[in-house]
């Protein structure tokens, strides 16, 4: 009996030892999903406090440049690990495309983008990040005893590594990368800023501006070709019809497609876009330029779909709506029917003087004519 029973359970164990090596059906198993990446430093904030746009000077920005952008507030912490402690200054602009054109503004070529982090380019002085309606500058000086791991720690715990989808999909796009010059890629929406960069370019047939009216938002870069560098706009505007009005201008004042050597601007317009290409040397190195930029026609909604669903996931959904509805519609159908004759019945109940609960049979007038 004793034997039997080890038999037994010799078994059920080796049994149970296969069923452990087999692959689980689980959905965990067949879609593995990386663990979050938690910072490694100990960070922790110690002090925070509003100071004035006027002592932007100290950390490196310029409060012209920043009112123009919308900053409505600067908040200073300090955060501190152990001994070591940085200051981080956070500027609130109003959206997150105001946070990304300062970034890019005060990026420079010395700058260079933070391993595994989106958003985000470091220079020996500092650290810079756009995160939501946010533009963030990490103090970072030379003699800085940090290692580098706890400073990407210091980044990952303030910023993150990246935006939300949400906000990514709202940002300019950017320009193309072919011959473009590392830290030189601009967003502007004043004037304030457009001069600042293209000090010998005439911005203000830009149309952007106190006054304008025209919301114009200018998108610029370096490239390089065989002939040297070159300077390229792109200058967006809310309808094709300014675009053409102030092509026409920019035409007229630049003399723009003529060939003058090295002070050469050449110029297109798509739809409501003017592309420029400034120092373009001639029409070819120009145009080869120009052609990298392309205008895609697209209807955008307030809420994108969830990149959740596939698309087959979508119709089935979008079927099941329809049908509830369908089905809404003949409950209501069915109330109101039955509303009306219980209607009709309380009123011949309650009200046999009013016509509303009698029939139309009740109601005809009978001549009963012989002929």
């Amino acid at each position: 009996m004793v034997k039997s029973m080890a038999r037994k359970y010799a078994r059920l164990a080796w049994l149970a030892a296969v069923l452990a090596a087999l692959p689980s059906p689980c959905p965990a198993q067949e879609k593995p999903r990386p663990a979050p990446t938690v910072p490694a430093a100990d960070w922790r904030q110690v002090s925070s406090e509003n100071i004035p746009i006027a002592r932007l000077a100290k950390f490196g920005g310029d409060p012209v440049i920043e009112r123009e952008y919308g900053v409505s507030s600067l908040e200073l912490r300090t955060y501190q690990m152990g001994s070591s402690r940085t200051n981080v200054l956070v500027e609130v602009a109003p959206d997150p495309i105001a946070a990304y054109g300062l970034l890019t503004f005060y990026q420079s070529p010395a700058s260079i983008p933070e391993k595994g982090m989106e958003l985000t380019v470091s220079d020996p002085a500092q650290t810079l990040m756009a995160r939501g309606n946010n533009f963030i500058r990490f103090e970072r000086g030379k003699d800085s005893k940090l290692a580098e791991s706890d400073y990407h720690a210091l980044l990952t715990f303030v910023g993150g590594p990246r935006e939300p989808k949400s906000v990514e999909e709202t940002l300019p796009s950017p320009m193309p990368p072919k011959g473009l010059v590392p830290g030189s890629e601009k967003y502007v929406v004043g004037l304030a800023a457009a001069k600042r960069l293209l000090p010998s370019f005439r911005t203000d047939l830009i149309g952007f501006g106190p006054g304008s009216g025209e919301g114009a938002e200018l998108q610029l870069a370096e490239y390089k070709t065989d002939k040297g560098e070159s300077t390229v706009l792109s200058i967006s505007y809310p309808t094709p019809q300014i675009a053409r009005v102030r092509f026409g201008s920019l035409s007229h004042f630049l003399a723009l497609n003529q060939d003058r050597g090295d002070d050469s601007i050449y110029g297109k317009r798509q739809h409501s876009f003017i592309f420029l290409v400034l120092n373009g040397h001639d029409a070819p190195t120009a145009d080869a330029l120009i052609n990298q930029l392309q205008v895609d026609s697209s209807v955008s909604w307030d809420q994108p779909p969830n990149p959740q669903r596939t698309f087959t996931l979508q119709v089935v959904h979008m079927i099941l709506g329809i049908l509830i509805l369908t089905g809404y519609l003949i409950g209501a159908c069915l109330i109101a029917g039955v509303a009306f004759y219980l209607s009709k019945r309380i009123a011949l109940k309650y009200f046999p003087e009013s016509s509303w609960g009698h029939t139309d049979d009740d109601q005809l007038i009978r001549l009963n004519l012989k002929f």
